[in-house]
């Protein structure tokens, strides 16, 4: 599994349409992020949209055209969907650089351990993708959402431990079998287990909202200032596992610390906001805000982390209200 910096064909996303994820008003304001989303990434990248059916396709065309998108860059393929979340259920694809080929890994959905049964038949997505792909697919046998893993693309992945080791995903795998199969499946030789992700996170820890390599020895991980907040002591522990990693002839990774938002709630329940939901395209960084005065300070810092790439925001306040943001609601093609 490549990482996510080195050159991709294309980006998948599943265009926006669960009224129960996002009710009311809220899509409009979902499918105004996702505008800005394809906006930025088409410029550098194919942009692959799935649609419901052949009503959905000319209503995001017309939304996207609206709004000044550049279609030029964006391919449609009708294949319905349940939600957005492409990441978790999506396939992650594999690359055989000696071979020039391309892969995917078909994990086993159950929609964040059981949480929404009327999500379930997005476990299906992958072989139905590939009915399109005709791309050589390894069926790993295991319960496992994208968001969950990263990768440094040469051996090292990180992880959590409330979300892989959860009995909710795989009860009859333990640690080692867990690392096993991700060695046998993404080409990973080591997993640093960080321990909890953030409040809120229905996805129970996922890696994407707490802690992403930017280069092979670097890793932005987020931190709670406030020790009043309940990300203060989890994130903190978190960052402490990192500082400790030694590699085989041991080297530590260079840890940069990401500022948090202050809390987003609706309703008075807090949800899943984090910096370190962005996605690296092949040209910018897209990096969800929140109308907070850490975004500014986020912003600065993934600059420094990505000197060759624009770093943009894009306000995903209407976005998390459905638990989830621009990482979440992406998956990468990589180019061989």
């Amino acid at each position: 599994m490549p990482a996510e910096w080195e050159r991709q064909e294309a980006v998948w996303l599943a265009w926006p349409h669960n009224r129960e994820t996002w009710p009311g008003d809220a899509l409009g304001g979902v499918r105004d992020c996702y505008t800005e989303v394809v906006r930025y990434l088409s410029a550098d990248q194919t942009v692959r949209l799935l649609v419901d059916d052949r009503e959905s396709e000319s209503a995001a065309r017309s939304f996207l055209g609206r709004r000044g998108v550049d279609l030029s860059g964006v391919s449609f393929l009708r294949l319905p969907t349940a939600d957005t979340w492409i990441r978790d259920y999506g396939p992650t694809f594999l690359v055989d650089h000696s071979a020039r080929g391309l892969a995917m890994v078909s994990w086993q959905f159950n929609a964040w351990g059981g949480k929404y049964a009327d999500l379930l038949e997005d476990n299906g997505v992958p072989l139905r993708l590939n009915a399109h792909l005709d791309l050589p697919v390894f069926d790993a046998g295991m319960v496992l959402e994208g968001g969950s893993i990263e990768v440094n693309g040469r051996g090292l992945l990180l992880t959590t431990e409330q979300c892989l080791l959860n009995p909710n995903r795989n009860p009859d795998l333990g640690r080692g079998e867990i690392e096993a199969r991700l060695g046998d499946f993404l080409g990973v030789s080591e997993v640093i287990w960080l321990g909890e992700g953030i409040a809120g996170d229905d996805t129970d820890g996922h890696i994407d909202d707490i802690a992403r390599f930017v280069d092979p020895d670097t890793v932005v991980c987020a931190l709670e200032e406030d020790p009043r907040d309940d990300n203060h002591a989890r994130l903190e522990d978190n960052f402490v596992r990192l500082r400790r990693y030694r590699d085989r002839s041991g080297r530590p990774l260079r840890i940069v610390p990401l500022p948090m938002p202050r809390p987003v709630l609706d309703g008075g329940v807090r949800l899943p906001a984090s910096y370190a939901n962005f996605y690296i395209g092949n040209g910018c960084v897209v990096v969800p805000v929140f109308g907070d005065p850490n975004d500014s300070p986020a912003l600065e810092v993934l600059k420094g982390c990505f000197p060759g790439r624009r770093v943009v925001g894009v306000d995903c306040r209407a976005m998390v209200l459905g638990l989830g943001a621009i990482h979440c609601s992406t998956q990468q093609q990589p180019a061989v």
